[in-house]
Parts: C-alpha cells; structure tokens; sequence
C-alpha cells in the first residue's frame, strides 16, 4: 500500500529545524533492502517551517525483526545525530493492543509506533502517518 509520512523537526525547546537533513530507509512491501541501488531510501531537508513529507509503501516484515518500520537518521548544525525508527500501530505483532504489547514488535519505545490513517477517493488510497522528531541541543 502508498505510504506518504509528514512531520516537522523540532528542537527540545519547541522551535522548529529549518536545517535539518534527514536520511531515511526501509524495507520494500516484502521485508528485502535493496542492497544494489537506491530504492526505498530517501535523503531530504527540512522546508523553512521544519517541516519534511515522503512517499513511499509500507514496509514488509523481514526475518531478523518483527514488526514494520522506517529508519531515520536526522542531523542539524547545533544538535545531537537522532537514530530512530517509525512503526506502525496497525502492525499485526502488536495483537490490537499496543500499549500491552510494543515490545513484541522490538520497538524501542511506544512514542515510535504510530496510527496511520487511509485517506484518498477509493481508487487511490494510502495510509498517512505523521511523525514529528525531537533534536537537542549539543
């Protein structure tokens, strides 16, 4: 399924990243990298209003983890590097439970896994999430 995610990058203190650099990767809707070339990897700034927007699939599943997700690495002059990773609430892993069960899907805490919603006219929905990311000071 179409994938678009949005969020804006933000300081600890509140005030948006306009410089924020943000490499992203995941996996194709199968759970397979594609190790020989670029796809399903993004690298992108944030726009003057910290605000940043991809499109993409859902990842699938892969073996060595268990629930969905989309990796981030995001840098700005000032700040410390932010490794981190989205994953999605719908993800069967969590049995419809999350705050329960976030752990059965490795995720390293419950403010990652976020609800997607499906927007579009009926021939062409996607899910859409938003996930805002947090940058402190060095």
């Amino acid at each position: 399924m179409p994938l678009e995610v949005d969020g804006v990058i933000y300081s600890t203190r509140g005030e948006v990243i306009p410089t924020a650099s943000l490499e992203i990767w995941q996996t194709s809707h199968v759970g397979l990298y594609d190790l020989d070339g670029y796809r399903y990897r993004a690298t992108l700034s944030s726009n003057a209003k910290g605000e940043y927007n991809i499109s993409s699939v859902i990842p699938g599943h892969y073996p060595a983890r268990r629930c969905q997700h989309v990796h981030y690495l995001v840098t700005a002059p000032g700040f410390k590097p932010l490794t981190t990773q989205l994953c999605f609430a719908t993800d069967p892993v969590f049995e419809g439970n999350l705050d329960k069960n976030f752990a059965k899907g490795d995720a390293a805490s419950r403010e990652i896994v976020r609800p997607f919603t499906l927007v579009g006219d009926p021939h062409e929905i996607h899910a859409h999430v938003r996930f805002e990311l947090v940058l402190e000071p060095l």
